[in-house]
């Protein structure tokens, strides 16, 4: 994997603190307890403006550019659309990796 950015996500999953899903990543955004939204960019329009929503509603930051299954190569998984980072110091590092 080429990506510093898709490691860092593997890595946030082994740690506990990646919630896989838009069910689950609804719930805990509505409980404030997420620090930094990842949607695929292809996910659907309905997902996407719904997530976006909350994000600004909530003041979370999101990110919006790996396609499903880029997305999901670092977690062992087919393909995901929306994936939710619980810890604030890895939310933090995972915006300054998709800053450089």
């Amino acid at each position: 994997m080429r990506d510093k950015f898709l490691q860092f996500l593997g890595l946030t999953k082994k740690s506990g603190n990646l919630v896989e899903g838009y069910n689950k990543c609804e719930d805990i955004l509505k409980r404030n307890k997420l620090f930094l939204i990842i949607l695929s960019s292809d996910c659907s329009e309905n997902t996407s403006d719904k997530f976006i929503r909350y994000c600004n509603n909530y003041k979370i930051p999101y990110i919006q550019a790996y396609t499903k299954e880029d997305l999901a190569i670092p977690l062992g998984k087919p393909e995901i659309n929306v994936l939710g980072v619980t810890n604030e110091q890895m939310s933090k590092k995972l915006l300054e990796l998709w800053n450089q």
